[in-house]
C-alpha cells in the first residue's frame, strides 16, 4: 500500500471529531454574541444596573455564593430533585404510553382523562400536593414527575401505534410476547421518538422545578430565584437563570450520548 493511501486511511477517523468540534463552535457562537451584546449594553449605560446588571456583576454574585458555600448546595439539590422526578415520571410515562399505544381498550379508557389532566398548569398542583404530601421532598419530586410524565407518555403512545405490523409479526414468529416483544422489537423501533420524548420530559422537569421549589423550599435554584426577587437581587436572578439553562443543556447532552449508544446496540 502506498504512503498516500495509508495517510488517507489514518485521516478518516479524525473527520467525525472535526465535525463535532465544528458543531460545538457553531453552538457557542450565539451565546458569545448574546454575552457581548449584554456586556456592551450594560457598559454603555443603556439600561440601569438595577434592571439589568452586567456579566461582571452576575459573576461576582456567583463568586460570593461560592465563597459562602451556598451555590454548590443550590445546584446539587435542584439537580437531585430533577433527576429523581424525571426518572419517576419518565418510567411512568413509558409504562402508560406503552399501554395506551398497544391496547385499544387502554387508549379508550385512559387517553381522554390523561389529555384533560395534561392541560392543568403546574402551579395548580402546588396547593393539592402540599395538602396531600406536606412540604417535604415528596411533594416537590411528585410535581417534577408530573411534568416529566406527559411528554414521554404522549410520544411513546403515538409512536407505538405506528410500528410496522410486519416487524411485530416477525417478533412473534420468534416466540416473543408481552414485555419481551415490547423491549426487543417495539421500543427499538420507536427509539428516536422515545428519545425525543425523554428530552422533552427532561426540559419539562427543569421547568417544573421552579414551581416545585416554591413549596416551602430553603435551598435550590428555584428558591434562589424567588428569594432574589423578594430581595431585589437581579444579579442573582440572572445567575439562577443562566445556571438553569446550562444544567438543562448538560443533562440533555447526556441523553444524546445515551441515544447514540442505544442506536449502536440496537442497530
Amino acid at each position: 500500500m502506498s504512503d498516500a493511501a495509508t495517510a488517507r486511511q489514518d485521516a478518516r477517523p479524525a473527520a467525525p471529531a472535526r465535525g463535532r468540534g465544528g458543531r460545538v463552535v457553531l453552538g457557542l457562537l450565539l451565546p458569545a454574541v448574546l454575552l457581548a451584546a449584554w456586556w456592551g449594553t450594560t457598559a454603555a449605560g443603556l439600561v440601569p444596573p438595577y434592571q439589568l446588571p452586567g456579566p461582571v456583576a452576575v459573576w461576582d454574585a456567583a463568586v460570593n455564593l461560592v465563597e459562602r458555600g451556598q451555590l454548590g448546595h443550590h445546584v446539587a439539590i435542584s439537580t437531585q430533585r430533577v433527576l429523581i422526578g424525571f426518572a419517576a415520571g419518565a418510567a411512568a410515562g413509558l409504562a402508560v404510553g406503552s399501554l395506551v399505544g398497544l391496547s385499544k381498550l387502554g387508549d379508550l379508557v385512559l387517553a381522554p382523562t390523561l389529555g384533560a389532566i395534561r392541560a392543568v398548569p403546574s402551579l395548580a398542583w402546588v396547593p393539592l400536593l402540599i395538602l396531600w404530601l406536606k412540604i417535604g421532598e415528596e411533594s416537590k419530586i411528585t410535581l417534577i414527575a408530573i411534568g416529566a410524565f406527559f411528554p414521554v407518555y404522549t410520544t411513546v403512545a403515538a409512536a407505538l401505534r405506528h410500528v410496522d405490523p410486519h416487524l411485530v409479526e416477525a417478533g412473534r414468529a420468534f416466540g416473543l410476547r408481552g414485555l419481551r416483544l415490547l423491549s426487543a422489537v417495539q421500543l427499538p423501533a420507536v427509539l428516536p421518538s422515545l428519545v425525543a420524548g425523554l428530552r422533552l420530559a427532561l426540559a419539562q422537569s427543569w421547568l417544573f422545578l421552579v414551581a416545585a421549589e416554591l413549596i416551602a423550599s430553603s435551598m435550590g435554584l428555584g428558591f434562589l430565584l424567588n428569594d432574589s426577587q423578594q430581595n431585589g437581587r437581579v444579579d442573582r436572578i440572572l445567575l439562577a437563570i443562566v445556571l438553569l439553562a446550562v444544567l438543562g443543556k448538560l443533562t440533555d447532552a447526556l441523553i444524546g450520548l445515551a441515544e447514540r449508544r442505544l442506536l449502536r446496540r440496537w442497530a
